[in-house]
């Protein structure tokens, strides 16, 4: 007889992880609509790790547009409400959560630091 090895995971959904950032941040935040949008897949993340923080402090003001991601600094410095040059007041949530988002691993290990998340390896369900 065989039998079957099997793991346990700490699965957090994707829509309880941009609210944990949302609410902490006071930022718009999507997870899956970084990186060009993500398909439904499961992410794997370790806290605390070593993390990659963009070098930009700003990426052009336009929806959808090619460059991504900005330093965390620059993230937790800008002001949701400023608005942008593409668009009107609608288009800002789209392009925070597009465009003008940090690295995930470094939010990570900021929610970490101020212990609202506890050490150890999660996976993040993108699923819709």
């Amino acid at each position: 007889m065989s039998i079957v090895k099997t793991r346990t995971e700490q699965v957090i959904d994707v829509g309880d992880w941009d609210q944990l950032v949302i609410d902490t941040y006071g930022k718009p935040y999507s997870f899956q609509q970084q990186d060009g949008c993500k398909e439904r897949q499961r992410v794997s993340i370790t806290i605390p790790d070593e993390a990659y923080d963009y070098e930009n402090n700003t990426v052009p003001e336009i929806v959808n547009g090619e460059e991504m991601g900005v330093s965390f600094a620059a993230w937790l410095a800008r002001d949701p409400k400023q608005p942008i040059a593409d668009g009107g007041s609608h288009y800002i949530k789209i392009w925070w959560n597009r465009n003008f988002y940090p690295d995930v691993q470094m939010v990570a290990n900021s929610l970490y630091r101020m212990e609202l998340i506890e050490a150890g390896t999660y996976t993040i369900d993108i699923d819709w």
